[in-house]
């Protein structure tokens, strides 16, 4: 029977289960590399297990860095009508993709 889990990483969580391919906020590791994830629960798919931490399990998920690059560009455009005022300023944020290998 396969697992569910919510990990927290970059400000964000994420409901995953193993084989999935997610992408998070920048990881300082490089491509290839294997990485670890807080754990906030682990879940049957059923629902009949359930393991809460309080705050967090550990480490019990464990993923493969696919990726890192940059998303598409956001423009950001600030304007006010009949003053001569327009701001135009681009971002582009930072990404991984990241494989879940297994949930412990």
């Amino acid at each position: 029977m396969s697992k569910i889990a919510v990990i927290k990483t970059g400000g964000k969580q994420y409901k995953i289960k193993a084989g999935d391919k997610i992408k998070i906020e920048k990881l300082d590791e490089e491509v290839g590399k294997k990485v670890k994830f807080n754990t906030l629960m682990i879940a049957s798919e059923d629902g009949k297990e359930i393991s809460l931490g309080n705050p967090s399990l550990g480490e019990k998920v464990e993923g493969k860095i696919l990726e890192q690059g940059k998303d598409k560009k956001v423009n950001v455009v600030k304007y006010k009508n009949k003053t001569r005022y327009l701001r135009n300023k681009g971002h582009r944020q930072n990404y991984a993709k990241v494989e879940i290998d297994k949930i412990s």
